[in-house]
């Protein structure tokens, strides 16, 4: 048996120790986040502003609605009513409060970047470029990589990088392919880029252990890591953009960039691509601001702090209830957390440009990641109470979390509209029937300021969308940019329609998640399949048989006029679960389709040029001039 490839500098060991939740804990290396003048300095004033609207707002709504049921008391069954509305309420105007935010931030005369990106000394950098590998595509993987090593060697500047390819792959075929890549890849890299590849016998704590035995080996040559995911793509000049800041800013630990998602070929790659291209921009510019130096961690395409990593971020395995050692699943968020409660600042830059990544093809790809970061983001709920966190952490945590409870919520309120029924004068929230003294009677939704709530909530679901729209141009974006008012129109409108029609399907898909975690029945975090499954009929049945059950059983309830007709769309989705998520897979080539296009579909970035020339050429290479188009086409 050949030996595994390995080709690494001399090793610079730095102590990496695991983190006591229990105890809070200081970096006494970390200066401290100092206070500045402009924008970013008044961070309290961007949280009022985003907080305060959503706790009013939904405590209005709260107390209008109390109004409606309070004739004869409030049931217990009115009352949980009443707490499932305002608890999504609160965050569905908190989204919007967040995006008028970003909005007023992009639209404010002066311009002033938050200050890691302002002028300053610069003290050149190591900086390595991280890239954790766990069964990919090696061919794609590292054509992506010779993309960003040519960039910074072209655009030079005062840093020094280096790529490190870190493989836990397990499937030895998969790491003779990836070896033999990295040789070809050495043996064809312009003078003076570095290139090294390491394969860990175990993958033990998979990507958290991969990193941390990168960062307590070799760490200390390199004051600063940027990790990557294996689908990441960053221009030389993001990458230079974020070195700068981290290198302008000694209280920064962790500079997070905006990434934006490229490459869709897909029906429903390209819905996410194109909500992220479009409507991204203002809510990340908003949190940016309310969030100041208690920002967050993705896991991906951030800049770090080598040093502050190691010294306060170090992760443990959790207890679980069971007794059971848990790996931390979801650790992005938490090291974020570390890193704060030790002292050091973690910013996001959403101005950024040049970020990339991509998503998953299909509804059951997505569908099979979103199973993996429930369990990750549940998680979380153990460690609100962890000594030293920062309040603004907490929430961050918290907010994941609920990102998958909403589901079961938005459910119980679907089950329980189901429920009320027309009743005897066809009003959509009569409940039950007048017969039965036992039972509450519910207000009539006839009459305008009834409805006029209704219509409310339908539009504070819209407006980031069209607020995302207006505000293209104070991004430095046109609308020919893409394609055109009449074709962004036409995509905007298919993108709602797209996103009204798979909402009801992955709002079950994450309930089904939530109770899989909370069962147990999620186990592990298996690789995600970066170009798409191939799903058979009989897969899609058995993935969506909770969905297409309901939706029959919705149809069948409409028709025989127990159950309000309102939710004849939320019943067609469900219904049509299995033929809506073999449409999601229906190929778009980038190349001849422009439906729901962005920025780079209309205008390629010279990045993914060069990185789908590089992928092409490598790929001819390990398979002797097989000329195949590659996933990124």
């Amino acid at each position: 048996m050949t030996p595994d490839l390995h080709i690494m500098p001399p090793e610079h060991p730095v102590a990496m120790p695991p983190q006591d939740f229990g105890a809070p804990f200081q970096d006494t290396d970390a200066p401290g986040v100092v206070p500045e003048p402009g924008p970013d300095g008044r961070v309290a004033l961007w949280r009022v502003l985003a907080f305060s609207p959503a706790m009013v707002a939904t405590a209005a709504l709260l107390w209008i609605m109390t109004g409606w049921f309070s004739d004869q008391g409030i049931s217990m069954v009115e009352g949980t009513l009443l707490g499932l509305i305002a608890f999504n309420f609160f965050w569905i105007t908190f989204t919007l409060s967040t995006v008028l935010l970003g909005v007023v931030a992009l639209a404010r005369a002066d311009k002033t970047p938050p200050r890691s990106q302002l002028t300053g000394p610069i003290k050149a950098l190591n900086v390595a470029l991280l890239m954790p590998v766990h069964n990919e595509v090696a061919w794609y993987v590292l054509g992506n990589a010779r993309s960003m090593l040519e960039e910074l060697r072209a655009r030079g500047g005062r840093h020094h990088y280096a790529m490190f390819i870190l493989s836990d792959t397990r499937d030895d075929a998969i790491a003779a392919q990836e070896q033999a890549s990295v040789q070809a890849l050495r043996a064809s890299l312009s003078p003076g880029l570095d290139l090294y590849y390491r394969r860990r016998v175990l993958n033990t704590d998979r990507k958290v252990g991969n990193i941390a035995d990168w960062v307590s080996r070799w760490g200390g040559d390199w004051q600063a890591m940027l990790v990557l995911d294996a689908d990441s793509l960053m221009t030389g000049r993001a990458i230079g953009q974020l070195s700068d800041a981290l290198a302008r800013d000694p209280g920064a630990g962790l500079i997070q960039s905006f990434p934006q998602l490229i490459g869709a070929q897909s029906v429903f790659a390209r819905m996410q691509q194109f909500a992220n291209g479009v409507y991204g921009a203002a809510l990340a510019e908003g949190m940016a601001r309310w969030c100041g130096q208690d920002g967050n961690y993705w896991g991906h395409n951030a800049i770090i702090r080598t040093a502050a990593f190691a010294s306060s971020a170090g992760l443990p395995r959790l207890r679980s209830l069971r007794g059971h050692e848990q790996l931390i699943m979801s650790h992005d968020f938490v090291e974020a957390s570390l890193l704060r409660r030790a002292g050091w600042g973690v910013r996001f830059l959403p101005r950024i440009r040049g970020s990339y990544e991509e998503s998953p093809p299909t509804l059951i790809d997505h569908i099979l990641r979103d199973r993996r970061w429930c369990q990750g983001n549940l998680q979380h709920l153990n460690l609100l109470g962890s000594a030293g966190f920062k309040p603004l952490s907490r929430f961050h945590l918290f907010h994941g979390a609920i990102g998958y409870l909403l589901s079961p919520i938005w459910f119980a309120l679907l089950v329980m509209w189901a429920l009320i029924g027309r009743g005897e004068d066809a009003s959509v929230l009569t409940y039950f029937s007048e017969t039965n003294p036992l039972m509450p009677t519910w207000p009539e939704m006839t009459e305008a300021r009834h409805v006029l709530i209704i219509v409310l909530m339908y539009a504070m679901l819209l407006a980031p969308k069209l607020l995302g729209v207006a505000s293209l141009p104070l991004t430095g974006a046109r609308f020919g940019d893409f394609g055109g008012g009449v074709r962004l129109v036409g995509s905007f409108l298919s993108e709602i329609i797209l996103s009204v029609i798979y909402a009801p399907i992955l709002m079950v898909q994450q309930m089904i998640a939530v109770f899989r975690t909370i069962m147990g029945l999620q186990k592990g975090w298996q690789p995600q399949a970066r170009d798409g499954g191939r799903y058979g009929f009989g897969t899609l049945m058995m993935t969506l048989a909770l969905e297409t059950l309901s939706g029959l059983a919705l149809w069948a309830g409409i028709l025989a006029g127990v159950i309000s007709p309102w939710l004849v769309p939320i019943a067609f989705s469900l219904a049509l679960a299995v033929p809506l998520s073999a449409l999601s897979g229906l190929s778009m080539p980038l190349r001849t389709t422009r439906w729901l296009g962005t920025r780079e579909v209309f205008t390629e970035p010279p990045i993914t040029q060069a990185a789908r020339h590089y992928r092409k050429e490598l790929k001819s290479l390990l398979e002797g001039g097989d000329d195949l188009a590659t996933p990124a086409e």
